[in-house]
Formats: structure tokens, sequence, C-alpha cells
């Protein structure tokens, strides 16, 4: 059996570049190593308790029935409703510097005026420098980036308010330390603060099973424990693939979303001249955890969605020294959604940067005792920027270092975001070997879909 495509991952850009093809009657299989769908985005049960992997929130919100915005043209190509994702919008959130602190919600206009409060100075200049990021072309396949501190700097002249700016963007899809390509700035800018953030009141498994059930319904066949060990090649093309169980299966083309660097690891037979060089892997990746809260957390005064703090003037976004860079993170409150009815359960989830060498090479003795000190040092740093310490209202605690990350989704050194270098077209130099999901260049949750599509569009419906 020959297969139109393959897809390896069964994360949500490999899910929705398989319902696109299934739609046009593609026979296509998506291929997944786990046990579980989604990828970095997929869900666990553990103590009682449904936790999901990635989602702080789905970006891109717009109200349900909207024409306009990401969101709505990925559910029109993938045939769905809005009341399959049924997002709820946000409380609200917040940038938490020392001294200062900006609000932004779904309403673009709280953003402008709080900083026009913060920085009247710099009210023009973050005015223009907003209308410029909607004026550029972020389908432009240029692979020469353009830094977004750079052309930043030609509009705001505070520094602080470059660097409030920039926190929450490079937190939420930067593969790049310190910075990114202002295309994938605007992209985020666009995002987190014009659009802002909506969840499912169940987390990401409305979205995943949504997929699911259209993928199989349009007779797409889905694999799981059915990872891809090699990619085989005559030189020019892919011929197929053997999965890690010795099969091998023929394919007209494959789609990968496990990431450039992992998917060049896969290719068997001659050598692959890569334009630009063999894709590298990316270098940034996280520690997360999950408080289980005997209490509403609004009722500790936690009343943010979401708060990205900072605890100096100057925001270093890169691999920390330490094992957790406690200097800033996230702080997540998944209960802080406007849902038609409480969740079932109160939790708040933190967020740092990680040393993930530290963490692999921990011994296994190490590794439950270290992740509980770097939860309290993380806690620590965080709750200066909170209303309360949430701790003693914690019953329960789970935490993810890089190492899970990898052991999960096979990401090289438990990079979230993938390689700092895109495949902006999703063309690599075999003639049907494709790359979709984040080092395509599409980010977050909408993002991750949106690529799957794109290159479903651009590339396999021709044949």
């Amino acid at each position: 059996m020959t297969y139109d495509t393959l897809i390896i991952g069964a994360g949500l850009s490999g899910l929705a570049a398989g319902v696109r093809l299934a739609y046009y009657e593609k026979k296509v299989c998506i291929l997944e190593r786990h046990t579980t769908i989604g990828g970095l985005n997929s869900f666990y049960r553990l103590r009682g308790h449904n936790h999901d992997v990635g989602l702080h929130a789905v970006t891109n919100w717009r109200p349900p029935g909207s024409k306009t915005g990401p969101l709505s043209k990925l559910l029109r190509q993938l045939r769905l409703k809005w009341e399959d994702f049924d997002l709820a919008p946000q409380f609200g959130s917040a940038v938490a510097f020392p001294d200062v602190r900006l609000r932004f919600t779904n309403d673009f206009v709280v953003l402008e005026q709080d900083v026009a409060d913060k920085f009247p100075s710099q009210a023009d200049g973050f005015r223009r420098f907003a209308a410029h990021l909607d004026e550029l072309d972020l389908f432009d396949a240029d692979p020469n980036e353009i830094s977004a501190r750079q052309v930043a700097g030609e509009f705001i002249s505070d520094p602080l308010l470059v660097e409030m700016l920039f926190c929450p963007v490079l937190f939420y899809g930067s593969p790049t330390p310190n910075d990114c390509d202002v295309r994938q700035f605007a992209i985020l800018f666009k995002a987190l603060y014009r659009e802002g953030f909506g969840r499912p009141r169940a987390g990401v498994r409305p979205i995943l099973k949504a997929l699911t059930r259209q993928y199989k319904s349009l007779g797409g066949e889905l694999r799981l424990r059915a990872g891809v060990k090699r990619l085989l090649q005559d030189g020019q093309r892919i011929t197929g693939v053997e999965l890690d169980s010795g099969e091998t299966i023929e394919a007209k083309n494959v789609l990968s979303s496990a990431g450039s660097a992992e998917t060049a690891n896969m290719l068997d037979g001659p050598n692959v001249d890569w334009p630009g060089g063999r894709p590298e892997p990316g270098v940034l990746s996280f520690v997360e955890s999950i408080s289980m809260m005997d209490c509403e957390p609004k009722d500790l005064g936690l009343n943010d969605t979401i708060v990205f703090f900072n605890d100096s003037p100057t925001f270093r976004y890169e691999p920390p020294t330490e094992p957790v860079d406690v200097c800033s993170g996230i702080v997540c409150v998944p209960n802080n959604y406007h849902y038609d009815r409480p969740l079932d359960d109160a939790r708040v989830r933190m967020t740092a940067l990680a040393n993930s060498a530290y963490w692999f090479g921990l011994p296994e003795e190490d590794y439950v005792c270290e992740k509980a000190a770097w939860f309290e040092r993380m806690a620590d740093a965080a709750c200066r920027f909170l209303a309360t310490d949430f701790r003693p209202h914690a019953t329960d605690l789970d935490l993810f270092t890089p190492r899970t990350i990898t052991r999960f989704t096979g990401h090289t050194n438990g990079c979230v975001y993938g390689a700092p270098r895109k495949w902006r077209d999703g063309r690599t130099p075999l003639d049907n070997l494709y790359i979709c999901g984040t080092d395509q260049g599409y980010l977050g949750i909408v993002g991750a879909m949106l690529s799957g599509v794109s290159i479903a569009n651009a590339h396999l419906l021709r044949d």
C-alpha cells in the first residue's frame, strides 16, 4: 500500500494537515510514536487530576461567529464549528516588572491606554510600532531574518517599554535567545495583544478530540505506537519510512512535524545538501509546575489570567547557567477565564526557563528532590509579583522538565519552540519531504494548526 502522504507526529499541526488532506480524499496516515496524541500540546492524568501539558491559553481569540482573524480562517479550513473549540475569553493578563505593571486583555485598547498612562512619551511611538507590525507580510518566505528588537527601537525610545513588550512575546513563542525575526514577532504580537487569550473549559482535549474525530470521519488513518525510525530515500525523493518496529511504509509524500533537526536525523542513504547547512536543534526549554489548590485562586487575590514577570529592567531570554532562571517566568491561572460555570478544580501553573544540560545530566536519585527544591525557588520569585503566596493552599504538585519534554515529544534539548532557523515554505532539499509545525514558523495552538493546513494547501493537494 502506498499513501499519498504520511504525516510524522499527531500533534496539532499534523492532525490539522491530516484533516485538510483527508477532506480532499487523499490517502493519508498519521504516525505517532507515543500512546496518545497532542505532542507538545498533549494531556495526562495524575493522582485523579487531568492536566494539560502545554496549554496556558489559546491565542488569537475571537468572539464566536467572527468572520476575520486566524481562528476564523482555521475553522473554515478544517470545516469545524466554533463550539468544537468552545473557547472562553480571559479575565485579563499582565506584564510585571519592578515598579511597573502593564495590563492587557482581549481588547487592544486596554494595552494602548496603559502604555499611554505608564509611558506617556512613548504612546505615539507604540501606536506607530503596532501599525507597522500590522503592515508586514507575515507569509513572506524570505529566509533572511530581521531583528524585531532593531525594528522596535525605530519606534520606541524607552528601553524598559521594549523589554516589557518583548517579555510575553518571547516567552510565548521565540526559539531565538533574546530576540526573534520581526515577522514572527508580529504574528505573536497580534496573537497575544491584539486578539488575546481564550481557553476551552476542559483544556486542550476538546480541540484534539475535534480534530481526531474530523480526521477519522473523512477516512484518515491514525497509528499510535508507530514511531518513525528512518526516512527512506533514493537521493532526490523520499520513498517511504521505516518504523521502530522494522515495518516499512511507502508514500508519495512525507510531512514531518517532528522538527527540522529531528527530521534530518531520520534521513537514510546519500547525504542531503541542506541549504545553509544541516538543521541545528533549538536550545530554549522550560520547567513547568502545576499546583492543585484547595480554593479558587481569585479568593486569594489571584485575579489575572496570566502574569509574565521579570525582576529587573532588562529581560534575559536565554538558556540559564543555573538549573532554572528564577529572575523571570510565567504564572498562569486556568480558572481565570469567563467559563459558563466554574472549573471542577483549581490550579496555578508556573513556567520558567531551564538549563537542559543540567536536567538531562541529573542522576535519577537526585531528580525528584531537585524538582521540589527548584519549585520552591520559582515560587519565591513569582510570589513577589502576586497578591499572595499560594503555596499554603496547594494540595498536590507536579513539575516537568526538559527531560520530560524530550521523553514524550522527541524534541532535542527539550526545546519547545523548535530551532531558531525556520523553513517558512515547508520545503526541504528532498522533493517530497516537507516540514510543518514549530520549525515551519507558526507557533501557539492556532499557529500550529494553521501550519499544518498551510503546508497541506501549498504542497500536498496538487497531486
